[in-house]
């Protein structure tokens, strides 16, 4: 009897039992608002644990100023994409894939003189932390060579962002040593998930900070194009009027503290 009522007085009371599950909810509720929300201080954390990649940065004076980034052209929708930004007066940095450019060559040479930047996404839309060094290296270089083909101007590119968005220490150095900064971004609103110009709208305009590096999606896959398009007309006209410059990550580093 002695040992009974011993274990019985040991095990949790119905009403502890609530409050770690209460705990835990709200521990998993918060992690899951701060994943959507994508505060500032996550990049923080991911940078000094993943260091040298880009995520955002801090202009002086804390001038109102982002960079727009779009990803995995060109496509049948980067002129549409071409024709709202001249529409709005705003220059975009562009990471076109290599793979993507057979038949796309004319409106990528039209995003370059129109003064957009050109960054270079690799040659396929895979995970790059996949591929070995090697894989790696060759892919950079495969895709750097044909979009300079298109820009003689210009001698090298200067962006990098990795397929995926994962990266190691080895893709890093390897970036570095061909005069490449490797960058993410901050303001991502899971277009590539959530097929939904109106969610994609929302989650810029309510959690944009200066500084932000916006990154969304060319393509034809799940019309990640057009609904990019649908964003632009409505994103670059409500920032405008909050006062802030929509600029190319070059021109946002430009005008950095760090």
């Amino acid at each position: 009897m002695l040992s009974k009522k011993r274990n019985s007085r040991q095990a949790p009371s119905r009403t502890a039992k609530y409050k770690y599950y209460v705990l835990g909810v709200s521990i998993v509720l918060f992690i899951l608002s701060s994943l959507l929300s994508q505060p500032r201080w996550i990049f923080s954390i991911a940078t000094r644990l993943f260091p040298g990649a880009l995520y955002a940065r801090v202009p002086q004076n804390n001038e109102k100023i982002v960079a727009l980034t779009i990803d995995d052209g060109p496509s049948t929708s980067t002129q549409a994409i071409l024709n709202v930004l001249e529409q709005h007066d705003v220059k975009a940095t562009f990471f076109n894939i290599s793979g993507n450019l057979p038949g796309h060559e004319h409106v990528v040479q039209q995003a370059i003189a129109a003064n957009h930047e050109m960054g270079n996404h690799l040659t396929a839309d895979t995970a790059s932390i996949q591929l070995s060094p090697k894989q790696f290296e060759s892919a950079l270089l495969s895709a750097e060579a044909q979009l300079l083909a298109l820009h003689p101007e210009q001698p090298t590119l200067k962006w990098l962002r990795p397929g995926m968005g994962f990266y190691n220490n080895t893709m890093i150095r390897t970036a570095k040593r061909h005069g490449y900064h490797t960058v993410l971004g901050s303001r991502f609103p899971y277009d590539t998930h959530i097929p939904s110009s109106q969610f994609s709208n929302t989650f810029i305009l309510r959690t944009l900070q200066t500084g932000d590096i916006i990154v969304l999606h060319d393509g034809e896959e799940d019309n990640r194009g057009d609904r990019t398009v649908k964003t632009l007309q409505t994103v670059l006209p409500a920032l405008k009027s909050r006062g802030y410059t929509i600029t190319t990550l070059s021109q946002l580093a430009a005008v950095s503290t760090q």
